[in-house]
């Protein structure tokens, strides 16, 4: 088992994330990259998955810390899945997020069957409008 390192005080290089993001199979705007960077300035809350100096999983989030919090981006390197790392991301997001506040996320579809395995639960209520880019 490999010794990753989890950190909630740091935000990566962008250069990191448009990797862990393509290597992970996560749909982001990855050619934008100031677009991603903006995304993670923005964020209320990053945790990350750290092996020795290599970013291998990140959970973004947008929260008021009490009473919701988004958790927008989970994505965890090909390499590293199935070890337990998205878990622990979303397990630190939840404790840094607080008990007050309800952990949502929009998941694809090819991820929907993930989550109820870590404890969320699927609701039927969700509502959006689309992002035209």
């Amino acid at each position: 088992m490999m010794d990753i390192t989890y950190r909630k005080d740091v935000v990566p290089a962008t250069e990191a994330v448009v990797s862990l993001f393509e290597s992970s199979g996560i749909h982001r705007p990855t050619a934008d990259s100031a677009r991603i960077a903006e995304m993670f300035a923005r964020a209320d809350l990053v945790v990350t998955a750290w092996d020795a100096d290599e970013l291998v999983g990140v959970a973004r989030s947008l929260t008021d810390f009490c009473y919701c919090c988004y958790l927008s981006d989970l994505a965890v390197a090909a390499p590293y899945q199935r070890q337990g790392i998205g878990k622990k991301l979303v397990a630190m997001t939840r404790e840094a997020a607080g008990e007050q506040a309800t952990l949502i996320l929009v998941a694809a579809p090819s991820a929907a069957e993930y989550y109820p395995g870590i404890g969320m639960e699927k609701l039927e209520s969700a509502f959006a409008i689309r992002r035209k880019r």
